[in-house]
């Protein structure tokens, strides 16, 4: 089981915590996958949305710790690509 991160209180515990082995702390089981994004965006897109789901979107971005207008175009790519699957 690995350690839990000691609460680092300032840049200096920080740096501290980085100098030593985290194999104690990090491990493939508390890894989570990070989706990069390599094309280029080129166009840009205003749309009208209601204060609620704008709400709602900055609130699911938050969680998954992206920007909003990220999580915004994944969540179209996925949709067009369920799509697509479905024929």
């Amino acid at each position: 089981m690995n350690k839990k991160l000691p609460a680092l209180k300032s840049d200096k515990d920080a740096e501290k915590l980085l100098e030593r082995d985290l194999s104690a702390y990090i491990g493939a089981e508390n890894l989570d996958p990070f989706p990069f994004e390599y094309q280029p965006k080129q166009k840009s897109v205003n749309l009208r949305i209601s204060d609620d789901l704008l709400k709602a979107v900055r609130a699911a971005a938050r969680r998954r710790g992206i920007p909003y207008q990220r999580y915004i175009r994944q969540a179209l790519e996925l949709a067009i690509r369920q799509r697509e699957t479905r024929g």
